[in-house]
């Protein structure tokens, strides 16, 4: 059998880390390795426990999220931690700040026990997650920053159905909101995501956004 996912849960409210732990512990590929109410003792648990992923809450007693989250994912450490920020406050500055520290995803904590546990699973793979609507928000906050390069859609080494796509997903669609627009399955918009990402050189679908704005495809 696969070794469970093994996931540290940082956050200053109790009722909430015993939620976080009995939804995540209820699943037979999950494993809490840990728990903690501040960053500054997750990023030593991190140290000690070596989780596969960090739970990580942003406003913190001692150290927050979003510094704890520097200190194990961020650039030039050593040995990077996987880190999904999930937070009750869905303000634009924490998200963009959180994704520059290095988090893998970011999630609301109002989302369903459903999203969390798949957030998890996600980043564990190495991928990205943003809830839809906070990589809406993030695009709208911060688009008149990404200041458009020389050149048109045509430079771009991308099919025209690989450009509706990723239209769509600086757009802030989902996987499954793409495969509905388009009127194509959910297997084959993953297949376009993961072409645009290779074509591109990007690592995942944050940096697809901000190429999106710098090519001047979506305004």
């Amino acid at each position: 059998m696969t070794a469970p996912i093994r996931v540290l849960i940082c956050d200053d409210q109790i009722l909430v880390r015993t939620g976080l732990a009995t939804i995540i512990d209820a699943q037979p590929d999950l494993e809490v390795a840990g728990e903690c109410g501040d960053g500054r003792t997750a990023v030593d648990l991190a140290s000690e426990l070596r989780p596969d992923v960090v739970v990580m809450d942003i406003r913190m007693p001692v150290l927050d999220g979003i510094e704890a989250t520097r200190l194990l994912a961020g650039a030039g450490v050593a040995h990077p931690v996987k880190v999904l920020v999930v937070t009750t406050f869905n303000l634009d500055e924490y998200v963009y700040e959180a994704l520059r520290a290095g988090a893998s995803g970011f999630l609301l904590k109002d989302a369903p026990p459903a999203q969390l546990l798949h957030g998890i699973r996600t980043v564990e793979t190495g991928s990205a997650l943003l809830d839809p609507e906070v990589t809406r928000r993030l695009v709208g906050r911060y688009a008149a920053r990404i200041r458009p390069v020389d050149g048109t859609p045509h430079d771009i080494p991308l099919t025209p159905r690989e450009l509706e796509v990723l239209r769509l997903i600086a757009d802030g669609f989902s996987n499954r909101e793409i495969a509905v627009t388009l009127l194509i399955s959910h297997e084959t918009v993953k297949t376009f995501v993961s072409r645009i990402l290779s074509k591109l050189g990007l690592r995942d679908r944050v940096q697809a956004v901000v190429y999106a704005y710098r090519q001047g495809l979506v305004t």
